[in-house]
């Protein structure tokens, strides 16, 4: 099997305050950050981070803690993040669309001891939980505090919340000391789904985040002169390495926009004349079917890439005619920090004739993949069995969680529950998850195959499809779907659809027309929220 050798992979700097400095001494005058008409420099940037950590370390905040952060894509993300890193903190990244109890859930299991909010959320949201009055200081922050250079506004009334201008103009030019803390040093925990039980804090450390910096910017082909779009969100483990990580030891630009939406993530893309972004497959396809998507100049946008779900083949040619680039896929999950499968820059993933599986790539360097079966043992290439990986990527365990973290790694190896196979060329190919096969009639069904078909239809927009309790068969293949907009299609015209291209026990036999599949924070569809339906 076609791999690299984990150790492989030289990290370049210990961590990315490192890389920061040296950013710094080539160029402090570059632009670092974009947002909304304001550019950040790189000395800006690093300044901006000192005041925080000070700001920090004054109100009690020493190496080792943890400090949460919940905000949008917006530049006070990355000047927080760096920030909490020269404090020696560990970052908590928390997900803005959480309630309460879920936050204080998650803070809770970190054992958070600080926050960085948006203003709105503290005060709807997280400040009404139970675990607001246990943080020893609560940094608030509005959208768009950075967008212009503004006296500090008046102490918050809540002795328990200080705006972060704040803060930023009571430390103003503060110099911390570098904290010194090396690769194997914890930098962020990033809290997974939670589909089969409690969120876990994966323990993404700081050699991590670099190593997923060096392999964008590598494989994707980043320097300066390039723009990264922000698109995926911050708070997810793909904007930490892919925008913010890969932005620091590349020299490129990262030009946020908040959070997506598809006009506004269109008009930034032209404004800043973006080269690179990242996304969910979802995202990317929401900007195509955006009405601005014909009028809008993505000439520059040369470099995509799609994370989270691997690519349907119709998706992929959609997309393709209308940015005149294939989309490339990448693959990777939260414990594995950056893609440990991805597509090189300049080549073209293939399509599985069996299958009509995209394939979404080949081990990253440092990375290694291998296809197992139920016993560990490697399978034959072509067969189908678990994805199980091991690189300079994958996380050491999860936070406070022994028995899992065993389980995770076991035989030193992260075990996705992802199902797959890898070609004689080397390149792996995803089939779907190992919870989610049906079985019908004794057969086994991946429901991405099925998704893939109905994708494929020229009036359906997005499909999931779950398998549900059916007395004679076991399961029955259901799907859900929703459609192009202005564009009608009847449930017994996708089963016939599907029917004329999938085998007997593989095509739905219920098509239920949804306005919206919900998705998750990162953009993956998700199947879970129809299975008991």
């Amino acid at each position: 099997m076609a791999s690299t050798d984990p150790d492989a992979l030289p990290l370049e700097h210990p961590n990315l305050l490192s890389a920061l400095a040296g950013w710094v001494s080539r160029g402090p005058g570059r632009p670092a950050l974009r947002y909304r008409g304001r550019t950040v420099t790189v000395a800006e940037l690093d300044t901006l981070a000192h005041a925080v950590a000070a700001g920090l370390r004054q109100r009690g905040v020493v190496s080792g803690d943890r400090v949460a952060l919940c905000v949008q894509n917006v530049p006070q993300f990355p000047v927080a993040t760096l920030g909490i890193w020269r404090a020696g903190a560990i970052a908590v990244s928390v997900s803005p669309l959480l309630r309460a109890h879920e936050v204080d859930k998650l803070l809770i299991d970190a054992g958070a001891v600080a926050l960085v909010v948006d203003d709105i959320h503290w005060r709807q949201v997280i400040g009404t939980g139970e675990v607001a009055d246990t943080l020893r200081c609560v940094l608030t922050t509005a959208a768009d505090d950075l967008l212009a250079v503004q006296p500090a506004p008046p102490a918050a009334a809540d002795s328990h919340a200080v705006p972060l201008l704040q803060l930023l103009d009571e430390q103003d030019g503060v110099r911390v000391p570098d904290p010194a803390t090396g690769p194997d040093d914890l930098a962020f925990l990033t809290y997974t789904s939670g589909t089969t039980g409690p969120a876990k804090g994966a323990c993404n450390t700081h050699g991590n985040i670099v190593a997923g910096g060096q392999v964008y910017r590598d494989l994707a082909g980043i320097g300066p002169d390039d723009v990264i779009a922000g698109l995926a969100p911050m708070f997810h483990v793909t904007g930490i390495t892919g925008h913010l990580a890969l932005a620091v030891v590349s020299g490129a630009v990262l030009a946020l926009d908040q959070r997506f939406d598809a006009a506004s993530a269109l008009a930034m893309l032209e404004r800043e004349r973006a080269t690179f972004t990242i996304a969910a497959i979802t995202a990317l396809d929401a900007l195509r079917h955006d009405p601005s998507a014909a009028q809008t100049d993505l000439r520059r946008l040369t470099k995509v890439w799609s994370g989270g779900q691997a690519i349907p083949a119709a998706t992929a040619d959609a997309l393709e005619s209308w940015l005149g680039v294939p989309p490339r896929n990448a693959y990777g999950m939260t414990e594995t920090t950056y893609p440990c499968l991805m597509v090189p820059a300049g080549e073209r993933a293939p399509v599985d004739p069996a299958t009509g599986i995209v394939a979404v790539g080949r081990p990253t360097p440092g990375t290694r993949v291998r296809v197992v079966a139920e016993d560990g043992t490697d399978v034959p290439r072509g067969e189908p069995g678990e994805l199980v990986v091991r690189g300079p990527g994958v996380v050491p365990g999860y936070w406070q969680r022994p028995q899992e973290s065993a389980q995770a790694l076991a035989g030193g190896y992260l075990h996705t529950g992802d199902v797959g196979f890898v070609d004689a060329d080397g390149w792996f190919f995803v089939v779907d998850r190992k919870k989610d096969v049906i079985n019908a009639s004794g057969f086994k069904v991946w429901p991405r195959e099925v998704e893939d078909v109905l994708v494929a239809h020229p009036a359906v927009r997005e499909a999931v499809v779950v398998g549900v309790p059916d007395e004679r068969r076991g399961e029955l293949v259901a799907a859900f779907v929703s459609l192009v907009p202005g564009v009608s299609a009847a449930p017994d015209e996708l089963i016939g659809y599907a029917r004329e291209r999938l085998a007997a026990h593989k095509y739905p036999r219920r098509v239920t027309v949804v306005d919206e599949i919900p998705k998750t924070a990162s953009g993956k569809l998700m199947r879970r929220a129809f299975r008991n339906q």
